[in-house]
């Protein structure tokens, strides 16, 4: 490790064995989280991920000299970016995005944050009484007035868009709205598996939705083998049924005997008989004139 303070090589040295000796490696973003916030999420992973915050250009060679036991762990430089720690865990990358994602909570803004959505504060009555709120409300661009004694909001308003810094006036008067327009807490933007690294965007999957197109696809699967008869364990069964079923009703109408046949066919001779003997009175012995009630 050419050029790293001997100070510093212990520190590396301790990364790459993180690095080596877990089964999933992760990056992930803390930008923005208080202290205490971010001490306890660290408590709340413990036993279940491991979090490490060190330099990121320590953090940067720790990953090229991991890299020569776990080919295209260099790959995770990528998502390091800002405030970012090291997160190793023996979950799957999958299990390991939820578990971070459960740790985010919303948070008010203090002004200067990027909305992540556009910020309307809508019409209606506020909790507030008639009194310097008002002003408040009008200088962050809020249609308010007082209306039978209490402070109300006009009209619908487009207060910050998705994308743009949140004024510190418009902060402050959200707050006091009880609007909490910040997600706060772990952001994995990229994890580490087996020779394979996962993006932030292939990770974060809607089970809902997953299990749905499954169905949905399992479903066609199937649909689609019995159509071709294409024997698979879950057709297997319903294909002979239907074969069955099939072969049975061309024995019947070609009036083949076999042993589930012949029952079939001699229900229906009897019926064509009797329906013979109804038409043509004179013919019938004793025992079909009972059964025709004659």
């Amino acid at each position: 490790m050419a050029h790293v303070a001997p100070y510093k090589k212990e520190v590396v040295a301790g990364l790459v064995r993180q690095l080596t000796e877990s089964k999933v490696v992760g990056i992930a973003s803390f930008q923005g989280i208080p202290a205490p916030q971010f001490q306890a999420i660290r408590q709340r992973l413990r036993g279940r991920a491991t979090i490490t915050v060190s330099k990121n250009s320590l953090v940067r060679l720790a990953l090229k000299e991991a890299a020569a036991k776990r080919p295209h762990l260099e790959a995770l430089e990528e998502a390091i970016d800002g405030q970012t720690a090291l997160v190793t865990a023996d979950v799957n990358p999958f299990r390991l995005f939820k578990e971070l994602e459960s740790t985010k909570t919303k948070a008010p803004a203090r002004g200067g944050e990027v909305a992540p959505e556009d910020l309307w504060v809508y019409a209606g009555e506020t909790p507030f009484k008639p009194g310097p709120i008002v002003g408040e409300l009008q200088k962050a661009g809020i249609p308010a007035a007082i209306d039978r004694g209490k402070v109300v909001i006009k009209k619908d308003k487009l207060l910050v868009k998705a994308g743009e810094r949140i004024p510190r006036d418009a902060a402050q008067v959200l707050t006091r709205l009880e609007i909490l327009p910040l997600i706060v807490g772990l952001d994995l933007k990229g994890a580490y598996e087996d020779g394979m690294v996962f993006r932030r965007d292939a990770l974060a999957v809607d089970d809902v939705v997953v299990r749905a197109q499954l169905t949905e696809a399992g479903a066609g699967a199937f649909n689609l083998a019995m159509f071709v008869g294409y024997p698979t364990k879950a057709t297997i069964v319903p294909l002979l049924t239907v074969a069955h079923a099939k072969a049975l009703s061309l024995a019947v109408e070609s009036g083949f005997p076999t042993p589930e046949s012949v029952k079939v066919l001699l229900a229906k001779a009897r019926a064509q008989a009797l329906a013979l003997a109804g038409r043509a009175p004179g013919v019938a012995d004793e025992d079909l004139k009972k059964e025709l009630g004659g």
